[in-house]
């Protein structure tokens, strides 16, 4: 399959956009140390070249910070079209700014910046409304346009699906449009309190939000991942009275509970979690959201469709949410579904009324001040609660294999590069991964 999107990609031919992935590399020759895709859970720390400006919009940063995002795992997999080998992966980063180019004056050399993971033009239709997610001109994928009707903006470290833009999982990156895809952090706010404005606060948020939590509401979320543990919290700012958690991790249940006070319900013990639902909260749940993933199939029969390419994503948590939901409910998507899927329930979505809503992709510009200044300035919300670990850059294979075995509690890791500052305080001091996981 992945073969199959890269020819169909290439024999497409690329649309014309206002930036390009490509980058021109420092005249010096210097080399910078980068985690690169070769293949189905095969990705390599590498020497690149270190970027330099290549656009008048561009900025170069010094990366001080940069994590894996659950999303990543779709690419460790293979499971994103368009992945070409020593692709530099990463999409949630911060840095510091190293050099930008002659377009750009409002960020200067020096300034503490967080990177949104999308890359927008600031011009179109789309970004002067901030829903930078949906700008239409920053990639170039004719293989999205042929599936989607459309096209996402271009994302950093996430195939030539969604433009082919080298990541931040990397000593330096090359930040297309550095004036606009760039929000400088505060003093008073911390790299680990900062990064996440990159991609999962914006996220989490987004999906509360654009579903409709309202104050009263009894809400459900199926994955207590990152995402969905900071979703279970801003539904808890938003007013939701009661919040059930469905996951199967025991690590993150506890933390569930230990952290947020929510109910939790095992779904590797339970047979049937919209039943169960429907039993604690008669006639169905306010709102479901969905923060999960459609990498692991649930049942024997979407495990073998997806094995033999019959479809990509598997319907099961989004049919769990149709029943689990009351009528006239809201159900929203933010989990990274990427293409088609077999046997979904879209009678009940009809005759229940439901509101079954695709969250998109974050549109982070539309909400990442609002977090910063008035959630975390104020101390309302702590980004860090889900922080479990800090290793350094060349511990990147052997995180993920053990990010994707989930061993040792690992949910959120702040990967620190030479440039980064010392841990701040009540956040993971730097271990190595071979200390702590067995899978390495």
């Amino acid at each position: 399959m992945q073969a199959a999107a890269n020819a169909f990609q290439d024999s497409m031919g690329p649309v014309d956009t206002v930036v390009h992935p490509e980058y021109k590399h420092r005249e010096d020759g210097s080399k910078m140390k980068a985690l690169a895709w070769f293949g189905n859970e095969d990705v390599r720390l590498i020497e690149a070249p270190v970027p330099d400006i290549t656009e008048p919009d561009d900025v170069i940063l010094k990366v001080t910070g940069t994590t894996i995002c659950g999303s990543d795992l779709h690419l460790y997999h293979g499971e994103i079209m368009g992945l070409q080998k020593g692709d530099i992966l990463g999409h949630e980063f911060m840095g510091v700014v190293d050099r930008v180019g002659p377009n750009v004056t409002n960020i200067k050399i020096g300034q503490r910046v967080v990177t949104s993971f999308q890359i927008a033009c600031g011009d179109c239709s789309f970004c002067k409304q901030k829903l930078s997610s949906f700008c239409d001109r920053t990639n170039n994928s004719s293989l999205m346009n042929y599936m989607y009707g459309q096209r996402d903006a271009g994302f950093f470290g996430y195939s030539h699906f969604t433009g082919g833009f080298p990541g931040g999982q990397a000593e330096y990156v090359r930040v297309p449009k550095g004036n606009v895809n760039l929000l400088p952090i505060p003093e008073d706010v911390s790299d680990e309190k900062a990064i996440y404005l990159s991609d999962i606060l914006p996220t989490s948020y987004h999906a509360v939000v654009d579903t409709g939590v309202h104050d009263g509401d009894t809400v459900a979320i199926w994955g207590l991942g990152p995402v969905g543990m900071y979703a279970a919290k801003w539904a808890q700012l938003k007013g939701a009275k009661r919040v059930i958690g469905i996951e199967r991790v025991p690590e993150r249940m506890a933390m569930a509970r230990e952290k947020l006070g929510i109910e939790v319900i095992d779904f590797s013990q339970t047979k049937d979690v919209p039943a169960e639902i429907v039993k604690l909260v008669p006639g169905g749940v306010d709102v479901s959201i969905d923060a999960g993933t459609f990498h692991e199939p649930k049942t024997l029969l979407h495990k073998v469709q997806k094995t033999l390419m019959l479809e990509t994503d598997s319907p099961e948590t989004a049919n769990e949410m149709i029943l689990a939901t009351r009528k006239m409910g809201r159900i929203g998507l933010i989990a990274a579904y990427a293409g088609f899927t077999n046997n979904f329930n879209i009678g009940a979505v009809m005759e229940k009324g439901l509101r079954f809503i695709g969250n998109g992709q974050a549109p982070v510009h539309l909400y990442w001040e609002e977090i910063l200044n008035d959630y975390i300035r104020t101390g309302k919300f702590d980004p860090t609660f889900i922080l479990t670990h800090r290793v350094p850059i060349d511990d990147f294979p052997a995180l993920y294999k053990s990010f994707d075995k989930r061993v040792a509690g690992v949910e959120k890791v702040f990967v620190e590069t030479k440039f980064s500052n010392s841990p701040s305080a009540g956040c993971p001091t730097t271990t190595r991964v071979a200390e702590w996981s067995t899978v390495v």
